[in-house]
């Protein structure tokens, strides 16, 4: 941890675009809201599923608007970061990373609902960066990427002979993961959960996905991006809504990965969320 560096970044809320309709899987045509802005409706903790839209980011969307100076916030910024807002009526007030979102390039934060209500969609926010590099001792096998190390601290991630005993609300089959594949990192971005078969929706759990939970994907490994290998085990955050879209679904930034069999271990938890471990955050 020592070893770190923590930076800050520079964002502003992100305008919603449209761009007109488009064909979902099921072959109807569509014009739904999606992605961007502040959304007051829907936070961690809320279900990701059966929303009125495509792809929804809870809380505020930020971005830079300088293509490499975004491609840098949402490479640096690190789930559980601190996001401090530096305009507005709600100046000074402190929220946290919850992921980012490949394809539009957002980085989304979580502010208080009370905050959230307060807010106009002009803000700009201070990312304190903080997380990328980030080793385990004794667990060289692991790659960590995208976590803050203070919220992984309030983890209750534990070491049982060897292994990592990790807490997820659902454990994802690799062959369910759809959008983002080919990518050559995950260190920026998200790839998604395919929910086009329901009865694959209910038997894996993924009908009961609230935006921050935590969730296994299992034989898939993401030290340099997502492909099948057997035995992997990449642990990941849900950072957007269910979509329309064939191959898409709720979208997982990756916070840890091993190429190794029996090393990350699983465990189900119902509260396996962000909103669950927030509040213990000592900042």
């Amino acid at each position: 941890k020592d070893k770190l560096v923590k930076m800050a970044l520079n964002a502003r809320v992100d305008h919603p675009r449209m761009s007109g309709f488009y064909v979902g899987h099921d072959g109807k045509g569509r014009m739904p809201v999606g992605t961007g802005g502040v959304v007051y409706s829907h936070e961690i903790g809320d279900s990701c599923m059966k929303i009125a839209g495509d792809h929804i980011e809870p809380g505020v969307s930020m971005a830079n608007p300088g293509q490499k100076e975004n491609h840098a916030v949402e490479t640096l910024s690190c789930v559980g970061n601190e996001v401090v807002i530096l305009s507005g009526e709600q100046k000074g007030k402190k929220g946290y990373v919850t992921g980012t979102h490949g394809g539009v390039d957002h980085t989304m934060a979580y502010f208080p609902k009370d905050v959230i209500e307060k807010m106009d969609g002009t803000e700009n926010f201070l990312i304190k960066s903080y997380g990328q590099g980030m080793k385990l001792e004794g667990f060289e096998s692991v790659h960590m990427m995208n976590l803050d190390p203070d919220l992984f601290e309030v983890l209750p991630v534990y070491e049982e002979e060897g292994h990592l005993s990790w807490p997820v609300a659902a454990c994802i089959p690799a062959h369910l993961m759809g959008s983002g594949l080919g990518s050559q990192t995950m260190m920026e971005g998200d790839y998604d959960i395919m929910t086009q078969d329901e009865q694959a929706n209910r038997r894996y759990g993924i009908d009961k996905l609230r935006f921050g939970d935590f969730v296994a994907i299992l034989d898939h490994d993401c030290t340099y991006g997502p492909h099948y290998k057997e035995g992997a085990v990449s642990i990941g955050v849900i950072v957007h809504s269910d979509s329309f879209t064939s191959g898409h679904g709720p979208g997982v930034t990756v916070i840890a990965t091993t190429p190794k069999k029996n090393i990350i271990l699983p465990r189900i938890e119902e509260d396996a969320n962000l909103i669950t471990y927030f509040p213990q955050m000592d900042r």
